[in-house]
């Protein structure tokens, strides 16, 4: 990816194991689905990974976890227990948006809780 990858930027991303659906653990988010940059700019300029936060239109909105973020999407939620650090060059495929200040902050606020770090 060529372009500067921001804090805050939705981008779609690739989720899908590299080897097949045969490799998924768990409830791995799947698919290739937008997801929201939460990584520092200073980081995502140096390094070759950046974090994301998952976003969804099926679940239903549950506080903490799946929290509503308007800006992204009708019936969009950000999955805050989904957090995962992915290859810029692999799994980022384009650029769709970017979220409002106060969807970010949810998240934020959110990501926090759920790592139990507020």
């Amino acid at each position: 990816m060529s372009t500067s990858i921001r804090r805050g930027d939705i981008y779609i991303i690739d989720f899908d194991p590299p080897k097949g659906e045969e490799y998924k653990v768990g409830s791995e988010i799947m698919k290739r689905r937008p997801a929201v940059v939460i990584s520092r700019d200073a980081i995502n300029n140096v390094r070759r990974t950046v974090m994301v936060v998952p976003l969804s239109s099926s679940p239903q909105p549950v506080p903490v976890f799946a929290v509503p973020v308007p800006s992204a999407g009708h019936n969009s939620v950000a999955v805050c227990d989904q957090i995962t650090t992915i290859n810029k060059a692999t799994r980022v495929l384009r650029r769709i948006g970017s979220l409002s200040s106060e969807d970010l902050r949810l998240i934020e606020r959110s990501v926090l809780d759920a790592l139990a770090l507020s």
